[in-house]
């Protein structure tokens, strides 16, 4: 016993020796900057935030886009044609050589080019374009091209940060960040602003068509434009064209060289009951869609649907939104046959109904 005792007073004491030998050493250590005594956290804890990894995977992809067209004078007194020069962004969807952007940006171009990040100069071939969803796509031929990183599964969320990549006033490749206020729609049927994610990341003249990507660096969406209203200055609203309706845009203008969309003719709202009363919360029982505008000469109107009548189902499908029902008739191939079963006073009936394809504006 008094043998261990001594052991343990003799261990204890050449520790203390030998602490205070490193002290006098190395008087640093006991400073909490040394990294030696830095934790993981406080590591981590200092690091600044940034999204250099989401830029490092997206950036390469987005190109800068340059279109040349020759239009008429509008200040000429007398006809003359002239070359008018536009600007934009797109992105690299696929190593084939497809390349998204807006509609409005390469519209009416007689030549058009890419420029790539790595100073590549390509001249670009217009497969398709949509004028409702902005969109176009482009082909180039080459080879080791990159690609922005994409997942068919992505559901962005609002207040999701993004960043908005793009050649804003031909400045060159700049990002602005933002966060999502609104996740848009990813239907077929969308026509307009509302139906158009909604971000406040900054998008000027030449940011149009380039990538919208999360924190990631994965694609979320298509810049397309900012939102204005005549004489008055708005700040910090801006929208892109949601991914999956994108590329369900591209794949059809790649295929068919157009979008098709069907269209039944009616407008209506989500109701809770055969009276019609309207949904207002997710919590209450959704009964069907009640028809409030019926298009004359419209699919539905040359059927037999009429204001008033509640659509339960079409095709054999429940939808929780007249939105979601508009999408699936959009997305089926024009002069098709549905069968649509409607409350109408109390009384159910399968209608028959053709959809047509939906006349362009």
């Amino acid at each position: 016993m008094h043998t261990l005792l001594l052991f343990l007073i003799k261990s204890i004491a050449y520790g203390l020796a030998l602490a205070f030998l490193l002290l006098l050493l190395f008087p640093d250590l006991t400073g909490r900057n040394f990294s030696f005594w830095q934790t993981h956290a406080e590591v981590q804890e200092n690091a600044p935030v940034s999204y250099h990894r989401a830029v490092r995977r997206a950036a390469p992809a987005v190109v800068n886009v340059y279109t040349r067209s020759r239009i008429v004078d509008p200040r000429s007194l007398r006809p003359r044609t002239i070359e008018r020069q536009e600007l934009g962004s797109g992105v690299i969807m696929s190593a084939q050589g497809y390349i998204l952007t807006n509609y409005h940006v390469v519209y009416g171009a007689d030549h058009i080019e890419i420029a790539l990040q790595d100073g590549r100069i390509l001249e670009a071939v217009l497969i398709g374009q949509d004028e409702i969803s902005d969109l176009a796509v482009l082909y180039v031929r080459a080879d080791g091209l990159p690609v922005i990183p994409q997942d068919p599964t992505i559901e962005p969320q609002v207040g999701d940060v993004v960043l908005a990549i793009g050649n804003p006033l031909n400045l060159g490749q700049t990002i602005t960040q933002g966060i999502i206020s609104a996740n848009g729609n990813t239907g077929l049927s969308s026509r307009g602003y509302p139906d158009f994610m909604r971000m406040d990341a900054a998008i000027n003249k030449g940011n149009s068509g380039g990538a919208l990507v999360n924190s990631n660096g994965t694609l979320v969406g298509i810049n397309a434009a900012a939102f204005q209203v005549q004489n008055q200055d708005i700040q910090g609203i801006f929208f892109a064209v949601p991914y999956q309706l994108a590329r369900n845009i591209m794949e059809k203008l790649i295929k068919q060289g157009r979008v098709t969309r069907s269209y039944l003719g009616v407008s209506g709202q989500a109701v809770v009951n055969a009276a019609g009363d309207p949904l207002f919360s997710s919590g209450q029982a959704l009964y069907g869609l009640a028809l409030t505008e019926v298009t004359a000469g419209g699919p539905a109107a040359i059927a037999g649907l009429q204001v008033g009548d509640i659509i339960l189902e079409i095709a054999g499908q429940r939808f929780q939104s007249m939105q979601q029902a508009l999408n699936f008739i959009a997305e089926t191939l024009p002069d098709s046959e549905l069968q649509i079963l409607i409350d109408r006073n109390g009384q159910q009936l399968t209608i028959p109904t053709q959809v047509r394809e939906q006349p362009r504006r």
